[in-house]
């Protein structure tokens, strides 16, 4: 992957950002532009951007967990729904029959 790819997802953090806000209203920023020597303005830069990746990747893990957990109550709930469906058929099919019965007892019952 090259160092734009890995750099496009901190950038569109950073764009996201509100204007007014500076390095410092994020924990664990550093405000780069303060720094005078190039190697230790990007030094800090680099600190920010590892900074950002670490806190998209936990993101990421932690929505991923989520959606996991998600898709095993939805499994879960489906799973139930289907017991359901399948108990509510066999409870149609028997007060079907039932009726059939006294459908056919009553018809000889009603010829005089």
């Amino acid at each position: 992957m090259t160092i734009t790819h890995r750099l496009l997802p901190v950038l569109a953090l950073l764009l996201a950002l509100p204007w007014s806000a500076g390095a410092q209203d994020i924990r664990g920023m550093e405000i780069c532009t303060a720094e005078k020597q190039m190697d230790r303005r990007t030094g800090c830069l680099q600190a920010n951007v590892e900074f950002l990746q670490q806190a998209l990747a936990k993101q990421a893990r932690e929505s991923n967990d989520k959606i996991a957990a998600l898709a095993r109550e939805h499994a879960r709930d489906t799973a139930a729904a289907k017991a359901d469906i399948a108990a509510l058929k066999d409870t149609v099919a028997k007060l079907h029959n039932e009726l059939a019965q006294l459908k056919s007892k009553a018809e000889p019952a009603a010829k005089p």
